[in-house]
């Protein structure tokens, strides 16, 4: 029977890419975007063919000598502009990334905020790009030092947050005088392509900033184009490992950040009803889908571990989970039908390994939302570091309890793990707090704050097989990652006497 005018379908739309300040299709192949909490496909995107990634590359490439001597406060002042353009759409921003990737509204919000934070260190770049002056190093010899941007740089972001992480690239990037191209994740690519439509808004000059959609074709299009001179990625630490090697053979500055483990220690005398409420956000906020999110819980003695897996136990009972766009909801799906099942595959295999399943989610069925993509919480009781639901990276709203004997042994569980991105410890005894602090192998330490991601002011990164590259994302770091340091040193000779040639080394 042929579709009535009240029954046709329509044709689902695609999501292309921005190249030299306009949307473009390049839709030979496209994947399909799939909203997470009813499991119906969105709309579809289109991956970039190597053609494409070139077209973008150009584009940037003709656009820095103009963007690069464009001077640091004009630049700044775009970005101020492009800030309060993302701050009068933040509702079709969040609105962008909770239908796509399924977190909760008010998470989704946070996100941005963070992000918006980076862009605000960006518009004091005038100040951050001075360099250093130092008169009369010698006779008559006076020396300084400049920034200056790399030329064109890219950007690989991960789904989890699909308009922060970018956030911390680009808009410092582009302030230093780079021009970019942005590869973001194909699971969630409407928010960033939102915020470039803003960026030419704000004023920013058509190829300075591009963004090329797809999957591994558009990745290694980048690693390997030679015009592309640095590359900051987030991701698995499989994917950062490779991105690192390809980029840096191919002579790139890279900052492949990877993935973590991170632990939460909690000491016998720490507010335990606090340090579980700090938990269950910190574990099970956004669905686990987070790379600070804490996925082990380091109880140090058995009576503080009996009483907060009982505390996690009730709390995880109260819990309310559905579609992100209920206010109510604490907790929305998985990004994903596949990683749905790779999460539950890991809790399939903490049973078989001997863990004590306190808590299992695999049953949550919502209703109204059959379809969607959602998993209940799970705790686990007396993980062993020997297991792999404690050694690998599940991604999911899985938290895993580990009995310590004492602090030491709590810490030495965390500097043996090959992850060193983040840590926390909950306690109200300060030397132990300080001890902690100043012996734990992780790059970002938090004492009472379960999620200790540094402000926009400070840097994110962590350590070991957390982090392949010599930089950390945002903040000094950037600035550091996305320019190369010229030292000039000048002698004005006087009197015009004719000086003899000196063939000993200069001091």
């Amino acid at each position: 029977m042929p579709a009535t005018a009240a029954t046709e379908i329509r044709p689902l739309e695609t999501v292309g890419h921005y190249v030299d300040g306009a949307e473009v299709p390049d839709s030979t192949r496209v994947l399909a975007v799939t909203n997470p909490a009813t499991g119906e496909v969105s709309r579809n995107v289109a991956c970039a063919s190597r053609d494409l990634v070139k077209d973008a590359v150009t584009a940037a490439s003709n656009a820095f000598p103009m963007w690069g001597n464009t001077e640091p406060l004009k630049r700044a002042r775009v970005l101020f502009r492009f800030k309060e353009l993302l701050e009068t759409h933040e509702d079709e921003i969040v609105a962008l990334i909770t239908n796509e990737h399924g977190k909760t509204l008010d998470d989704a919000k946070g996100e941005l905020i963070r992000g918006i934070e980076v862009v605000e260190y960006a518009c004091g770049i005038p100040e951050l790009l001075k360099g250093e002056h130092s008169p009369h190093v010698g006779p008559g010899i006076d020396a300084w030092s400049q920034l200056q941007p790399l030329g064109v740089v890219a950007g690989i972001t991960p789904f989890n947050f699909p308009a922060m992480v970018p956030m911390w690239m680009y808009p410092i990037a582009l302030a230093c005088g780079n021009t970019f191209v942005l590869k973001p994740s194909e699971q969630d690519p409407s928010a960033p392509l939102y915020c470039a439509h803003l960026l030419t808004e704000a004023g920013l000059p058509d190829g300075v900033f591009n963004i090329v959609n797809g999957d591994k074709e558009a990745v290694d299009a980048l690693l390997e184009d030679s015009r592309v001179m640095g590359v900051s990625f987030v991701g698995s630490t499989t994917v950062a490992e490779y991105v690192y090697n390809k980029g840096t053979s191919n002579g790139k500055r890279v900052q492949a950040l990877g993935g973590a483990k991170n632990h939460a220690v909690v000491m016998p005398d720490a507010d335990v009803d606090q340090a579980v409420s700090a938990l269950i956000g910190a574990a099970y906020g956004s669905c686990g889908e987070r790379c600070m999110s804490i996925s082990v819980v380091a109880c140090v003695g058995q009576e503080t571990a009996d009483a907060c897996v009982s505390k996690l136990k009730d709390a995880l009972n109260g819990m309310n989970i559905g579609d992100g766009t209920n206010t109510s909801n604490d907790m929305g799906p998985l990004v994903s039908e596949k990683h749905r099942e790779r999460v539950r595959r890991y809790i399939d295999l903490g049973v078989q390994e001997g863990a004590n399943l306190v808590v299992d989610g695999r049953g949550l069925v919502v209703n109204g939302l059959e379809n969607g993509f959602f998993l209940g919480p799970c705790l686990f009781d007396e993980v062993e570091p020997h297991m792999r639901i404690y050694q690998e990276e599940i991604f999911g709203p899985v938290l895993c309890v580990v009995r310590a004997k004492s602090q030491e042994h709590a810490m030495q569980l965390v500097n043996d793990h090959e992850y060193g991105n983040g840590t926390c410890i909950f306690t109200r005894d300060g030397e132990a707090a300080r001890y902690f602090a100043e012996h734990i192998q992780v790059g970002m330490v938090g004492v009472n704050v379960p999620l200790p991601v540094p402000a926009s002011i400070h840097s994110f990164g962590g350590w070991k097989r957390s982090l392949f590259g010599d930089h950390y994302a945002y903040g000094p770091d950037a600035v550091r990652f996305y320019t190369h340091r010229k030292t000039i040193t000048q002698r004005w000779p006087s009197g015009g006497v004719r000086e003899k040639s000196q063939f000993a080394f200069p001091s």
